[in-house]
């Protein structure tokens, strides 16, 4: 069973940046693909990017150029920098082993207009 523990969500104005991390244990991280998603209120949740065992990132087309995830192998841990927020990034953010069926608690992410 794989544990996630995301963090770094919170409060932030219309064009500011946050960075959310998300610590995993239980599974071998460094040969796993990782990926975060979002589900907003009301919306089904979407994935919004990913990253290989070999750190190649894929993004979702609303988040492109805004976002960058990242992974430390060193850490186990992923990362997804958030720049230039908009209003409708506001959504719980989670992150996901895309071989595992676990998902973490989350962490909010607001941004005002």
């Amino acid at each position: 069973q794989v544990q996630l523990v995301e963090s770094g969500g919170g409060l932030v104005q219309a064009g500011g940046s946050l960075r959310l991390s998300c610590a995993v244990s239980g599974i071998t991280f460094h040969v796993n693909p990782m990926a975060w998603h979002r589900q907003a209120p009301g919306k089904q949740r979407e994935l919004v990017a990913a990253i290989s065992n070999v750190a190649i990132p894929n993004y979702a087309d609303s988040v492109r150029g805004r976002f960058t995830i990242s992974r430390d192998n060193t850490k186990n841990t992923v990362y997804l920098q958030m720049n230039n927020l908009k209003p409708e990034d506001t959504a719980v953010y989670y992150c996901y082993a895309p071989r595992y069926p676990d998902w973490g608690q989350g962490t909010l992410v607001t941004v005002s207009s």
